[in-house]
């Protein structure tokens, strides 16, 4: 019996299962895919907003606010990058001005600090890559980075580290009252569990409705963005919104922590919670509108181009809280979901901490250590971790400096990647400007080997994604 079942492990599932770890219990992550942050904590934006956009007293504006608040202390214990660079909002007319005026006030009665609202010569003589269009803007100092495979990924990984067991592979079929709780069916068998936290992502619409008489409906809603390549990563020192519109927040143009350039996303109502294709009108819109607001942009750096899927759910906020006896939700976690997960975590562990009377854990550990970028090292530092152990000093992948150390560690961690994409969003391997090109055969023969798997057996992502069929001639 365990004392608490989480399904999914996105960030917002990991964030719960590591605040759930400051108490005593037993607790499990039920996650369909081999990994970690394989939906939509994967494809997003990177971006800790500020917390002005959302309407004041909602679910959405609570967390953002506090997620920002909690995001210095988090990544210092996580030992993730993490950088408050700020944020703009640019309108074009002075038309639009009073709708700047309402995102600034709606900012303060949320309890955001460090706003200004600047004409278009501040804000151009703050970033001068501004389109000379912009009439406006809306600074918010407290917008920051983050990189979402790290956070994710240290959340789950700290998590671990204090208990928390997690079953990968493990597709959640239904739900049933049990003796003591909940019966949890899944592809793996039946887990038992006085609590359940739902959250399944684009799927948590149906996870609600087996339990639960007032249904939800989330409507996945798909966003189309391009990265562009290290060269372009100065191009804008802060993150440029638009003013947003029915849809969300709109094109962006903003640095990444690692150092690129992120244009997007499109906002896009699908019927499908799997498509995550990107098609040549999504990613035209990307580079028209993102020109709109910052002028100049070298496109001709894009190096890659993905898309991710929001959990819009119908009533437009998050959905929070014990929706049955012992059922927990954390639905129609959509935009600012990245921001507001760690505090999603604070808030349904205290909720369930209280309800299941889960005393304080007193071995807590805050601190999770990362793998090491060896690029990022001061030169003595590096030179002595080389003479330490001579595999980070083997560059496996070139464009981002990966050496076979960090893939080993990574392969080897608390919740080791077993996947040529769990290896990349561990290290960056094959994130760089070839896009895996060079190094890819290199990082599926060191999965190989420290797995003491045949190729035939190494997978990009899932079960389905095979990339060797099949050998072709005998040993040599």
């Amino acid at each position: 019996m365990y004392d608490v079942a989480i399904v999914g492990a996105g960030v917002t599932g990991s964030a719960v299962a590591r605040e759930l770890s400051r108490r005593k219990g037993r607790f499990v992550v039920l996650e369909r895919a081999l990994d970690v942050c394989e939906g939509t904590s994967k494809a997003n934006s990177a971006i800790m907003h500020a917390g002005f956009d959302a309407e004041p007293g909602t679910m959405k504006a609570k967390m953002n606010v506090r997620g920002n608040q909690m995001m210095d202390q988090l990544s210092g214990e996580l030992d993730i990058p993490f950088r408050r660079v700020g944020a703009f909002v640019v309108c074009f007319s002075k038309e639009e001005l009073p709708k700047l005026k309402e995102l600034y006030d709606r900012g303060v009665a949320n309890g955001v600090s460090g706003m200004e609202l600047l004409t278009g010569e501040q804000a151009r003589a703050l970033e001068p890559n501004l389109s000379e269009e912009v009439e406006g803007a809306l600074l918010a100092n407290t917008s920051g980075i983050v990189c979402p495979f790290e956070l994710t990924l240290g959340l789950a990984e700290s998590a671990a580290k204090n208990g928390v067991e997690f079953s990968f592979d493990t597709q959640v079929t239904g739900l049933e009252p049990g003796e003591e709780g909940w019966v949890v069916h899944t592809s793996r068998g039946d887990y038992a569990a006085r609590a359940v936290v739902n959250a399944a992502g684009v799927f948590a619409d149906e996870v609600h409705n087996w339990v639960c008489a007032d249904k939800l409906h989330i409507t996945p809603r798909r966003g189309e963005y391009c990265l562009l390549d290290h060269t372009a990563g100065g191009h804008v020192s802060r993150t440029v919104f638009q003013l947003p519109g029915k849809y969300g927040k709109g094109v962006l143009v903003s640095p990444t922590v690692h150092g690129n350039l992120l244009l997007g996303p499109t906002a896009k109502d699908i019927g499908s919670r799997e498509d995550t294709a990107t098609t040549a009108q999504g990613l035209q819109e990307v580079l028209e509108k993102s020109a709109l607001g910052v002028k100049n942009i070298p496109t001709r750096q894009v190096i890659t181009s993905f898309s991710g899927l929001r959990a819009h759910e119908d009533g437009d906020d998050f959905v929070l809280g014990e929706s049955a006896p012992g059922f927990f939700d954390a639905a129609g976690i959509e935009s600012p979901g990245l921001t507001s997960a760690p505090a999603i975590g604070e808030y349904l562990a205290g909720l369930i901490g209280e309800k299941l009377g889960l005393p304080e854990n007193p071995d807590f550990d805050p601190c999770r250590k990362g793998v090491p970028h060896v690029k990022d090292l001061p030169v003595e530092e590096r030179a002595a971790l080389i003479q330490k152990d001579p595999a980070y000093g083997q560059i496996v992948c070139r464009c981002e400096e990966v050496s076979y150390g960090e893939i080993r560690d990574a392969i080897h961690g608390i919740l080791g990647a077993k996947t040529l994409d769990g290896v990349k969003r561990r290290t960056r391997a094959g994130m760089g400007r070839c896009q895996a090109g060079f190094c890819s055969p290199r990082v599926m023969d060191l999965l190989s080997q420290e797995l003491g798997l045949d190729l035939t057996g190494i997978r990009k992502s899932g079960k389905e994604a095979q990339i060797v069929l099949e050998k072709t001639r005998g040993e040599v």
